[in-house]
């Protein structure tokens, strides 16, 4: 049952919001490191010993069936086989891009936002969201640039937002109408 409860939890998923998400994710991360040592390990002895009787904190009874689980599968005279491997390894490097994408969101400022002719861009830290808010309903042709670059109306909160990130940033940039007063008019406009 503990297995069970390990693998539901190591399975949730660990969103961007969670303010403990490093925490969580480095410890998933751990545990992913953890397995996949075990399961070389495994492999090694069983090469070595054609049996898994013996096998660090394995019962008789268990390594019994690992054995007749290892005979009777398809995929070779391994308890692990390379796909599961190799699986964890893409886990493994999945999480460690996380943890530096998230490490850099904590490094970087994305600052307080801006005011813009009609409106202002918020960065809600907080929430983990870009935030354009207009003094009143924006033009057909502004909302669908703003669709365009992934932003959705939130009409619970009466704003248009998306997910707080680099690539979010980017979008909001590429919607000239949206950029900083004082930008708009040393450009001319």
């Amino acid at each position: 049952m503990t297995e069970n409860k390990e693998k539901w939890e190591n399975s949730r998923i660990i969103s961007s919001d969670d303010p403990d998400a490093l925490e969580k994710l480095r410890k998933k991360l751990e545990d992913l490191q953890a397995h996949q040592e075990y399961m070389k390990r495994a492999n090694t002895y069983y090469k070595k010993h054609r049996t898994m009787r013996g096998f660090e904190d394995m019962s008789d009874n268990d390594a019994s069936k690992m054995d007749s689980y290892i005979l009777a599968a398809y995929f070779g005279q391994k308890p692990y086989p390379s796909y599961i491997l190799q699986n964890n390894n893409a886990n493994m490097r999945r999480v460690k891009e996380r943890i530096r994408e998230l490490e850099k969101r904590g490094q970087s400022s994305f600052g307080e936002g801006w005011t813009f002719s009609g409106g202002t861009v918020v960065m809600n830290t907080e929430k983990n969201r870009i935030q354009v808010l207009f003094d009143e309903k924006p033009d057909e042709e502004i909302r669908k640039e703003l669709k365009s670059n992934g932003f959705k109306w939130a009409p619970s909160i009466s704003v248009w937002q998306r997910q707080l990130n680099e690539n979010g940033v980017r979008a909001l940039r590429r919607i000239a109408r949206l950029q900083p007063a004082e930008q708009e008019n040393e450009n001319g406009n």
